[in-house]
């Protein structure tokens, strides 16, 4: 019981980073609306891709060393409500910028959440 315990700890947060990942990903499609030409369109798809490449190189990292998914997950999940408080101080309020911040950065929160309580169980048993 406790081995499937830890197999879950194990690859729980490490699935939901690669989900999480390729939701971010997701929204970088939204370059093919526009008329930008063929290597316009592979520059927008390149910047828009830049924060699911930088956790694609933290969870890499964090694969082996879960403290470092713990600390950038929670990281990425403070700077981006960081980046919606901005926003909202020059543009106003708006309900759906709650919405985005629980989408984005609770994912976030729990995924390094859960390498946390990976690493803190693996330093207890070792």
């Amino acid at each position: 019981m406790k081995n499937t315990i830890s197999k879950k700890l194990f690859w729980t947060p490490r699935v939901l980073s690669i989900i999480f990942i390729l939701f971010l990903a997701l929204f970088s499609l939204d370059i093919f609306d526009g008329n930008y030409g063929f290597w316009g369109t592979i520059l927008g798809l390149f910047m828009h891709n830049i924060p699911s490449m930088i956790l694609s190189i933290i969870l890499i990292i964090s694969w082996k060393y879960e403290i470092v998914g713990g600390i950038s997950f929670i990281m990425v999940g403070i700077l981006y409500i960081a980046v919606i408080l901005i926003h909202i101080i020059k543009t106003g309020f708006e309900l759906y910028y709650l919405a985005w911040a629980i989408q984005i950065s609770g994912i976030a929160f729990f995924v390094g959440i859960l390498f946390l309580i990976g690493w803190h169980k693996k330093k207890k048993h070792d």
